[in-house]
C-alpha cells in the first residue's frame, strides 16, 4: 500500500522547520520536496512556483517561509491553488473545512515546530464541509 502524497517546499527562513516536518511526516506520507536545500538566502517565489506547478487539484501542499505570507501570496496566483496562511489550530481547521484549501502556508518565525506539526495534522484531517461553502469557493476564481 502506498502512502498518501504531500508536496512540500520552503525558502531559507523555513528550511530548518521544513526539515523537521519532513522527518516527522515521512512515515505517514510520501513527501515530494521542492527545496530549498540550505539556509543560504533564496527567493521564496521560486520554490512556491516549483510546488504549485506540480500540484494537481486533488493533492495537498505545504509551504514554509519566515512568515508564511510570501509563499501564500505566490501560491494563490495559480487558479487551482487555494493556499491559506495558518497560525493556529482553528485557522487550520476552518480554512480546510470552509475554504477547501489545498496548500497550507506556515511561518517558521511565527510557529514552533510542535505548533506547525499540529496545524498540519488538523489541516490534513479536516474534510471540506461543502454545502453553503461550496458556492463560496466556486466564486473565488476570476
Amino acid at each position: 500500500m502506498s502512502l498518501p502524497l504531500l508536496h512540500i517546499a520552503s525558502d531559507h527562513a523555513g528550511f530548518e522547520l521544513k526539515q523537521k516536518l519532513v522527518a516527522a511526516l515521512r512515515d505517514q506520507y510520501q513527501l515530494e520536496d521542492y527545496g530549498c536545500a540550505t539556509t543560504d538566502s533564496v527567493n521564496y517565489p521560486d520554490f512556491a512556483h516549483s510546488l504549485c506547478q506540480k500540484l494537481t487539484d486533488d493533492e495537498t501542499g505545504i509551504l514554509v517561509c519566515g512568515s508564511g505570507q510570501g509563499m501564500c501570496m505566490t501560491a494563490n496566483k495559480y487558479p487551482h491553488i487555494r493556499a491559506a496562511l495558518v497560525h493556529n489550530l482553528e485557522s487550520a481547521k476552518l480554512t480546510r473545512g470552509h475554504n477547501n484549501a489545498n496548500v497550507i502556508c506556515l511561518g517558521a518565525r511565527v510557529l514552533s515546530f510542535d505548533g506547525a506539526l499540529e496545524c498540519i495534522k488538523i489541516f490534513l484531517q479536516t474534510e471540506f464541509e461543502g454545502g453553503r461553502h461550496l458556492k463560496r469557493t466556486e466564486l473565488i476564481p476570476l
